[in-house]
């Protein structure tokens, strides 16, 4: 089993289309925000996880998603995933996540211990918070 992508998102929906084939529409990719507020803040960007499983696949697997900040782990999310072998499926995972102040985080995805797919997502200030703090008027 492989990851095809790993995305952060505002919404995801499938829908069928003659084939019969499935669309994945995804919406909102992102890897930045502006906080709603100041931190220190907890942030919830929801992650997909978009899988394949070759036709010779088992078709199990674990799905891993640690959440770093500087190379230090901060959140973590183990889930079992099922597909059905020759066949795509997909995971969201949403870990609150603490913002002690504006900056990046990384999620590092990956399968049964296998290779990192790493999504980086920012945190960023509002652009009258960016005034303020760069002391301009």
């Amino acid at each position: 089993m492989e990851i095809l992508a790993a995305l952060f998102i505002d919404s995801i929906d499938l829908r069928s289309v003659p084939g019969p084939s499935t669309r994945i529409d995804l919406t909102g990719v992102q890897f930045s925000a502006v906080a709603p507020t100041p931190p220190p803040l907890v942030w919830s960007p929801h992650l997909v996880v978009i899988v394949h499983a070759p036709a010779d696949d088992k078709g199990s697997a674990a799905l891993e998603v640690v959440y770093t900040r500087d190379g230090e782990q901060i959140a973590r999310n183990v889930q079992p995933l099922q597909v059905e072998p020759g066949k795509f499926n997909y995971r969201l995972v949403r870990a609150e996540l603490e913002f002690p102040d504006y900056g990046s985080i990384e999620a590092r995805c990956r399968l049964d211990m296998g290779a990192e797919t790493v999504v980086p997502y920012t945190l960023l200030p509002a652009l009258d918070d960016q005034t303020a703090t760069s002391g301009e008027q």
